[in-house]
């Protein structure tokens, strides 16, 4: 009875050791391959942080495009759990790869990663306000930009390509190496000079900026040619009588100039609700550096509470809106 329960013991722990190998390999795994059937080598993949190196993810993602001639539809997915690299193994061939970190996105949906050319990063549609949690769908917005779809802005991004690569047969030792940067834009908006601050209920306002590109084609380095409103938080500041945001965007599509708008939901201490819009295409078109943008607008007039204190909330089917568009 010993030495069957020590067999059957034995022929578990197999299956749990293949089960393991097998989850493993397919976690590696973009698309099904069978890798029975194709020669595998080991190589190190190394991630050198020269280009951002006060970046420091805490885990990295590498996708492998194949040749389509020597390895038609193969694209493999490695994922490391630091930012170092590692070793791996993969098929001979011609190759392009594509890295970029894997930590703190779950915001992030990808499409069309076949090629690395139309591999797209794009965030997710909003239903709700990140502050005051309204619904999207019955809020007012800014002329013209009615019919663009509100998302969520993205988070950090470092990301690197590298082209050219191969492993052919015989070789015995290989190293890629990629270089990740920050592929992103960063916003500012501070509006300033408000007058009646306080009346805001809260610490915070929603806001909204239209016409900003709703994704990114990592492999060309470029914004998709999209139209989407991306919604923020702006702090009070009651000290300087202002309110700041910061975010982070795709850009603006390369192809096309479009109108953007800055939003300003306000929510008052009595429960009326204001909307305001502010034409800031010239200050993005015109910013020193596309990819570090500075929105400021000056001077805004909101009016007192008539219950000042009430808290009262109302629902956002009561929303009375006035949209006042401000050329700057």
């Amino acid at each position: 009875m010993n030495n069957i329960k020590k067999n059957y013991l034995k022929y578990t722990l197999r299956i749990c050791a293949v089960t393991m190998i097998l989850l493993s390999i397919t976690s590696c795994r973009h698309k099904d391959i069978d890798f029975d059937d194709v020669p595998m080598q080991e190589v190190k993949v190394l991630f050198e942080w020269d280009n951002a190196p006060d970046a420091n993810p805490e885990s990295m993602a590498l996708f492998l495009f194949y040749n389509p001639i020597e390895s038609p539809d193969s694209t493999l997915r490695y994922d490391f759990a630091n930012n170092k690299g590692g070793i791996i193994k993969i098929p001979y061939g011609g190759f392009s790869g594509l890295a970029f970190n894997s930590d703190n996105t779950d915001w992030a949906h990808f499409r069309n990663s076949e090629d690395i050319e139309t591999f797209e990063i794009y965030t997710r549609e909003t239903t709700s306000l990140p502050s005051s949690g309204l619904k999207t769908r019955s809020l007012p917005r800014a002329r013209d930009t009615e019919d663009e779809t509100m998302v969520e802005t993205p988070r950090m991004i470092w990301s690197a390509r590298n082209d050219g690569m191969s492993l052919r047969k015989g070789e015995r030792s290989k190293t890629l190496v990629f270089y990740p940067e920050d592929i992103l834009c960063h916003y500012t908006v501070d509006i300033t000079g408000i007058d009646n601050l306080s009346s805001i209920t809260g610490t915070a306002s929603d806001a909204t900026l239209t016409g900003m590109a709703g994704g990114f084609l990592q492999g060309k380095k470029e914004a998709t040619d999209t139209r989407h409103t991306l919604s923020f938080i702006m702090v009070k500041n009651e000290k300087s009588n202002s309110l700041h945001g910061e975010f982070l965007t795709f850009g603006e599509s390369p192809k096309t100039r479009n109108p953007h708008k800055l939003g300003l939901y306000a929510i008052l201490e009595d429960g009326n609700k204001y909307f305001y819009s502010f034409d800031v295409a010239d200050q993005i078109y015109n910013a020193t550096d596309p990819r570090h943008v500075h929105i400021v607008v000056n001077g805004l007039s909101l009016p007192e509470p008539v219950n000042e204190g009430s808290g009262f909330i109302p629902d956002v089917d009561d929303w009375e809106s006035v949209e006042r568009d401000i050329q700057m």
